[in-house]
């Protein structure tokens, strides 16, 4: 019930930053202690996946060693904050708290990653199991991606893709598991292929691990005729040495 009744709270109450509580100047602030331990990613980022590539290279064609290795089937991920133990609280808190209106938060910072892109980009949120929205009520990133489109103007449609096969949690599984498990748990729509051939498309998640997940999406989304598949999310987690 609170998660109906929070977002009425918050046009009442003065907004607080949703990491440290701290009161902030709007709804969509970090106070200045959470904003100095947020690891935000900017330039200058890999072209082909968007890493940061550290202060030390310079030039607007940078690829990372894994990009020139192993070319990406997506065109991009924009993330906003490298996934770590100060970021983990805003996806945790929107997915297991039921704050949703952390989506409109996440959102607001994805509105700048995404400038570039052009006005007839499609969103497209990473779908979850029936069961999964079942037990959690929503799916946070069709919460994400319905913001961004308020936000931006641009068409969002989520009967497009679709999780058909549940999966276990992939956390603790490693790369080549994670693959695995994903096999076969999504599906494109009969319509799919009309809408979405020849347009770009934003894939939104709230977080980007290994990639399995996303890339599932991307094969069957440029297999439809997808022009571009660029992925938008909060977060993505980094190995270690790549910040």
């Amino acid at each position: 019930m609170m998660r109906f009744v929070r977002p009425g709270l918050d046009l009442l109450l003065p907004p607080r930053c949703p990491l440290s509580g701290e009161m902030v100047s709007d709804t969509n602030s970090f106070s200045p202690s959470s904003w100095s331990k947020l690891n935000f990613i900017s330039a200058p980022q890999c072209k082909s996946c968007g890493k940061p590539m550290g202060d030390e290279a310079a030039g607007e064609e940078l690829i990372c060693a894994s990009c020139i290795q192993t070319p990406p089937i997506h065109d991009g991920i924009r993330a906003v904050v490298v996934y770590d133990e100060f970021s983990r609280p805003i996806v945790l808190r929107l997915k297991h708290a039921g704050r949703i209106g952390l989506a409109s938060f996440i959102a607001h910072f994805l509105d700048s990653r995404i400038s570039d892109m052009p006005d007839d980009t499609l969103i497209i949120p990473v779908p979850l199991h029936r069961w999964r929205i079942w037990r959690r009520g929503f799916n946070q990133a069709q919460l994400i991606g319905r913001a961004l489109a308020k936000l931006t103007g641009m068409e969002m449609r989520d009967d497009l893709l679709m999780r058909v096969k549940p999966t276990p949690p992939l956390k603790q599984m490693r790369a080549r598991e994670r693959a695995k498990a994903v096999s076969g748990a999504f599906a494109v729509s009969d319509d799919a292929k009309r809408i979405v051939s020849g347009r770009t498309i934003l894939l939104v998640d709230d977080v980007y691990t290994t990639g399995a997940t996303a890339n599932s999406c991307v094969r069957l989304l440029k297999g439809a005729g997808a022009n571009r598949v660029v992925i938008a999310c909060w977060a993505r987690v980094l190995a270690t040495g790549e910040t």
